[in-house]
Formats: C-alpha cells, sequence, structure tokens
C-alpha cells in the first residue's frame, strides 16, 4: 500500500510525518514521502540525538528518491559523526557526482579532512565550496578553523575577518579572532579592532567583551571596566562580563566593589566554585578572615579539586596565626597542584613559623625549582639558612639566586651583608658596586639586614660615590 504526503515544512506537519513513518515502520508497509518530509523526519532524529534512526529514514528515502543528493549529504553527515569515515566519503563522492556544483558537499568533505589533520585537503574542499555558494561567512570561519589547527594564527586572523565582514553579527568569529589575536600577544592589533569594529556596531557587546578583555591583558584595568559595563549596559545577563569586570576591580584593590560584582553573576547563572573561590580572596585581602574562608569552603564542596579553594583556607588560618592547621589546607592544595610555587612557599613559611627548619628547608627548595624567579622567596630562604648559621650555605643560596635574577639589587645588597659576616670584605665590595650601579635607591636595605655596617667606613666610602 502507497501513500503521499506532500507539504510544506511546519512544526506540527513535521510531527504528523513523522508520526506517519513510525506507523509505516510499525507495519512495515511502504508509504511514499516526497524529499521534504523526508528532510523533516530525518531532522526530527537528528535533533533527538538518535543517528541510528535517522540513517534508517536515509535509507528509505535513498530507496524513494535515489538521485536525490540531498540524502547523500544527510547520510555522509551521519556516517561521520557516527565515526563511519569511509562510508561518508563515499556517499559524498556519490553526491558530487549528481549534483557537483552543491556547496554543502565540500564543507562537510573539508570538515571530515579538518578532522583527520589533513588540512591540505581540507582546505581545497573549503575553497571549493567557497566557490559556489552565496553566503560564505561560515565557510570563510571554517577555513580559520583550519588554519588554527596548523598553528598559522595569521592566517586565522585573515579569514575571520573576511568573515565578519560579510557577518558582523557572528559572535563565534569575534571571540575566535579574540583567541588568535591572544595567541599571538597582539593586544594592541586587538584593540584596534574591535574599536573600529565598534565604531561600525556600537551595539555588540561581544566586541566590547573582547575589548575589554585585551584592555584586561594590557594591564589597562580602568578601561577594561568601562568596556566591561558598556557589555553589560547591552547584554545585562551577560555572566563572563560581570565576572571579569570583578577580576579587573580586584588588580585596582577595589575589592568591596568586586565582591559585588561577582555576586551579580549568580543572577543570571547558577554559583560556581571558581566565583567563590575569587569572593573569598577578596574577603582575605580585606581581612575578614571568617568570610572569607565560609566562601573558600563553599568553592571546595561544589569543587574539591580546586586547588586555590583549599590554599585559600590555609590562608585565612595562617593568617589567624594557626600555623599547624593551615598546613592541612596547604598540603591539600599541594596534592592537587605539587609544583604551584606559592602552595609551597606558604607551606615553608608555615614550617618556619612552627620550628621545624628542615621542613621548611625542602619546602624552600620546592619554590625555587618551580619558581626561580622569586626573588623574596630566594631572600627569605637565605635567611632562614643565616638564622640557623649557616652563612655559607645562605651565600651559595644568594649566588644561585642572582644566576636567575641578575637584574636584581636587593639580592646583591644581601650578598654583600653575607660576604661581611663571613669576613670576605674584597668580595663584598664588589657585590656593593654590582648593586649600586643597579640600584642605588635601595642601598638602605643593606643597613636594615644588618644595622652595624652603617658605621663601616669602606662601605660608606663605596656608597657616597653613588649617592650624593
Amino acid at each position: 500500500m502507497e501513500e503521499e504526503f506532500n507539504f510544506d515544512f511546519n512544526e506540527e506537519e513535521a510531527q504528523q510525518n513523522v508520526d506517519r513513518y513510525e506507523e509505516m515502520v510499525r507495519n512495515q508497509d511502504q508509504y511514499f514521502f516526497d524529499a521534504m518530509a523526508f528532510e523533516n523526519i530525518i531532522d526530527y532524529y537528528i535533533e533527538k540525538s538518535d543517528p541510528i534512526r535517522a540513517l534508517q529514514v536515509v535509507d528509505y528515502a535513498l530507496n524513494q528518491h535515489p538521485f536525490a543528493a540531498v540524502f547523500l549529504i544527510k547520510q555522509a553527515q551521519l556516517l561521520f559523526i557516527t565515526n563511519q569515515l569511509d562510508g561518508a566519503f563515499a556517499a559524498l563522492d556519490k553526491a558530487e557526482m549528481l549534483e557537483a556544483s552543491e556547496p554543502e558537499i565540500y564543507v562537510l568533505r573539508g570538515n571530515m579532512y579538518n578532522g583527520l589533520d589533513r588540512y591540505q585537503e581540507a582546505l581545497e574542499n573549503f575553497h571549493k565550496a567557497l566557490s559556489l555558494a552565496e553566503v560564505t561567512d561560515e565557510i570563510l570561519l571554517q577555513i580559520a578553523f583550519v588554519y588554527q589547527n596548523m598553528l598559522d594564527y595569521e592566517n586565522a586572523i585573515k579569514y575571520i575577518k573576511q568573515s565578519l565582514e560579510q557577518n558582523m553579527e557572528n559572535k563565534d568569529g569575534l571571540y575566535e579572532l579574540a583567541f588568535c589575536y591572544d595567541i599571538l600577544d597582539k593586544q594592541e592589533e586587538s584593540i584596534q579592532f574591535y574599536t573600529e569594529y565598534i565604531d561600525s556596531d556600537p551595539y555588540s557587546y561581544a566586541a566590547w567583551y573582547n575589548l575589554a578583555n585585551a584592555y584586561h591583558k594590557l594591564e589597562l584595568f580602568e578601561k577594561a571596566i568601562d568596556a566591561y559595563d558598556y557589555a553589560i549596559l547591552i547584554k545585562d545577563n551577560f555572566a563572563s562580563a560581570y565576572y571579569n569586570k570583578g577580576n579587573a576591580l580586584v588588580q585596582l584593590d577595589r575589592y568591596a566593589e568586586a565582591i559585588e560584582v561577582y555576586k551579580q553573576t549568580f543572577e543570571y547563572e547558577p554559583p560556581n566554585a571558581d566565583t567563590y573561590c575569587a569572593i573569598g580572596e577578596c574577603y582575605e585581602k580585606l581581612e575578614l578572615m571568617d568570610t572569607a574562608r565560609s566562601y573558600y569552603k563553599k568553592s571546595v564542596k561544589m569543587d574539591p579539586s580546586l586547588a586555590d579553594g583549599w590554599f585559600g583556607i590555609g590562608v585565612t588560618l595562617n593568617f589567624e596565626e594557626r600555623y599547624f592547621e593551615s598546613l592541612h589546607f596547604y598540603n591539600k592544595a599541594i596534592e592537587l597542584d605539587d609544583e604551584n610555587a606559592d602552595f609551597w612557599f606558604a607551606t615553608a613559611d608555615a614550617y618556619y613559623k612552627l620550628g621545624k627548619i628542615e621542613l621548611s628547608v625542602q619546602a624552600y627548595e620546592k619554590v625555587l625549582e618551580y619558581n626561580p624567579l622569586d626573588v623574596e622567596a630566594w631572600l627569605d630562604f637565605s635567611t632562614v639558612l643565616y638564622e640557623q648559621g649557616r652563612l655559607l650555605d645562605a651565600s651559595e643560596t644568594i649566588s644561585e639566586a642572582i644566576k636567575s635574577n641578575p637584574d636584581s639589587a636587593e639580592l646583591y645588597y644581601r650578598m654583600v651583608a653575607y660576604l661581611f659576616a663571613l669576613g670576605q670584605h674584597k668580595e663584598a665590595l664588589i657585590y656593593l658596586e654590582t648593586a649600586l650601579s643597579t640600584d642605588p635607591d635601595k642601598h638602605h636595605i643593606l643597613f636594615e639586614y644588618l644595622p652595624q655596617l652603617q658605621d663601616n667606613a669602606a662601605i660608606i666610602q663605596v656608597i657616597s660615590k653613588y649617592i650624593k
């Protein structure tokens, strides 16, 4: 028995056709559907994330419409997403024989080659599609994605810009452009582009947001905040803009304002661990440790793998001189991120305050293994050694520090102090010359560390050459 159902698409009629199709399958019967009806039935199952059923419909459609390239393209899409690549390529080859001018064939084949890291073949297919399609902004964006995968961000930028020239509303393009500029560390170019873009489309919240992020990366936090405000003005439920504005306020030490902005994100998206942690850090900076700790606890309850949350709890306890308790939370953070120099630095300090010097020394060694550019850590570590009477170890530690930080005047001044303590006066004066030529204004830190050196005639004589 055959029945024919011709219809113009609407949701109700599409559902009727799906019902008819399912009735046909149940009855093991054979109804006739026109091509549009089959397309709608296939799309229905794709939207239901049922590619197997959709492929069955394609088989029926190809039996009834064997020369309709559209069903071969649908078949290729479905075989691709079910990882049947050979079948997908074969279906596209058949479609191309039937309708070689259909750009969708080359777009899909390009995506498949891109997924297989066969970038040159991907580009050939996308360019073929480009020559056939009337609307090309999405194809240009696909070409940009191939170049991104090839790590050729300059070409990616070129094609994203071409895509945006055709469709200024494409938010994906704006975000991908920001990503490419970020990778290339070309924030100034990014700012120039988004500023010009906003001149053409001042109501693009995505452009304002990306402009703000570029300002943020250049540490122009006031300008970043203004741009985030424009993004929020245009799209008042833009949670990411609130969150990043909060981060910018933190950079300006405006912690109370940042807390309010972070909390505004909760109006537009469910609270998350990162935001709770950020709020906790603001309360910590305001020295409201109980409140800070409550937010850090919320963050780790929501995401126990968030190392910064556990660390934050430790910091609040350390502030209250609860050093033994703080170590438990520092260790939790280190278990999750054992190469984080800040975590080891706090641990080293806590062990030192508890009088566990050897454990403190071991922790300092970890700090400097993971961040040899932390001048403060080198100075603190050498102080611990110096206080233990390990003068030679202290001086050798500063010598290592200088290798990693040759422009740090603080390290040279500290070396002067240790060499004088070791009785190596001639070497000390050589280091003093270097310290003074690096930064003469910091010479006072030498006397803060060893006040008795203020009465040393040789030192005063060298300093007077640099300080009038």
